[in-house]
């Protein structure tokens, strides 16, 4: 009789290309079979996780060729990729699933993804494998990278992120969430959106997104109007839920949910009561980010979100702390630009939340 295994597997890199290394689990039953860990020398974060999985696929190979595997990892671009859901546009990355999938017989594995945190086994190990990489590595721990990708005139994908403009909530700070009431644009808005659309059209871009809210899908039409392109909504870009906050001001939180908003900001783990943290955003949109950029290599894409999202992306691309985004504020309508590098998937913040002059 075959046997059946669980697998999770993760991967990292200080620098994103930097330092990497990747760790995996492997269990049968309650048992945890193989601790896998390995410096893997510079690559990037996606790099070290389809290595996590193509090593314990080898080792289970090892163990039982039909044995059935469960592979559990908080990376949906690898999960979705190897699902078959999602395309691989980067050679790099086809030759690495193609090794996962020759690494075990493809019919006898399943991928779903899990929370960060019920992967923190096989993250301890990465960073295990990180750490003596490092210690031993004739490298520095940050290499300016982006300095090689000017040099060498490598044309990059350009993302712009552009929050909609005001609502009648905005100038109160109030919470507007995906889950709440979607509002849509003052007449402040829209003539924010309109001075916004002047400056993107002389940036021409390729391709125009925008989350599926009111306010989002507001703002990308008045866009449109001046750069005449096509808006494809795309769920992925929605913002933040706040669950019973939103509506609210600071105020009106404070003194409802004191013991919650004190945790809400301090620790970019904790959520509104029915809502979703900094962290839980910032797993969700760097796959749709990362996806984003695979399926226009070398456009310039415009993207019209929200400000928790552009702020959490902005932490992760930079490798920031995510409490970072305390001290990070997106002004509607304004202007955060990401450029990706396909040569390794470096990702450039080139301009943070900056404003069109006529909106100042």
């Amino acid at each position: 009789m075959s046997r059946s295994f669980i697998v999770t597997a993760d991967g990292g890199s200080r620098g994103n290309p930097g330092p990497a290394g990747y760790g995996a689990v492997v269990t049968e039953g309650n048992h945890i079979l193989l601790e896998l860990f390995e410096a893997i020398g510079i690559a990037s974060n996606n790099v070290a996780e389809y290595r996590g999985l193509i090593a314990a696929l080898e080792a289970i190979n090892e163990l039982d060729p039909n044995a059935t595997v469960d592979v559990r990892m908080d990376s949906k671009l690898v999960v979705e990729q190897m699902s078959g859901r999602w395309q691989i546009k980067h050679p790099d990355m086809r030759e690495l699933a193609k090794r996962a999938r020759d690494a075990h017989p493809a019919n006898l594995v399943t991928y779903r993804w899990i929370p960060r945190d019920e992967n923190s086994h096989a993250d301890r190990l990465a960073n295990k494998a990180m750490d003596g990489e490092i210690a031993t590595a004739n490298v520095p721990l940050q290499k300016n990278f982006l300095t090689e990708r000017v040099v060498s005139g490598e044309k990059p994908t350009t993302i712009f992120l552009v929050r909609h403009g005001e609502t009648i909530l905005t100038p109160d700070r109030r919470f507007s969430g995906g889950d709440g009431s979607d509002p849509g644009l003052s007449e402040t808005g829209r003539k924010q959106a309109s001075a916004i659309a002047l400056e993107l059209a002389a940036r021409k871009p390729d391709v125009l997104i925008a989350s599926p809210l009111l306010r989002t899908r507001q703002t990308a039409e008045i866009i449109q109007g001046e750069i005449g392109l096509d808006i494809h909504i795309d769920e992925g870009w929605i913002e933040c839920a706040f669950g019973e906050w939103d509506g609210l001001n600071v105020a009106e939180v404070q003194e409802k949910f004191p013991n919650e908003w004190a945790q809400w900001v301090s620790a970019p783990t904790a959520r509104p009561p029915g809502g979703e943290s900094y962290l839980d955003v910032a797993e969700r949109i760097e796959p749709v980010f990362r996806e984003l950029a695979q399926t226009y290599p070398g456009k310039k894409i415009l993207v019209v979100t929200h400000n928790v999202v552009i702020k959490t992306l902005a932490s992760v691309i930079m490798n920031a702390p995510l409490e970072s985004i305390y001290h990070i504020d997106i002004s509607p309508c304004s202007l955060t630009t990401i450029n990706v590098y396909e040569s390794d998937g470096l990702s450039v913040v080139t301009s943070l939340a900056a404003r069109s002059v006529i909106n100042l």
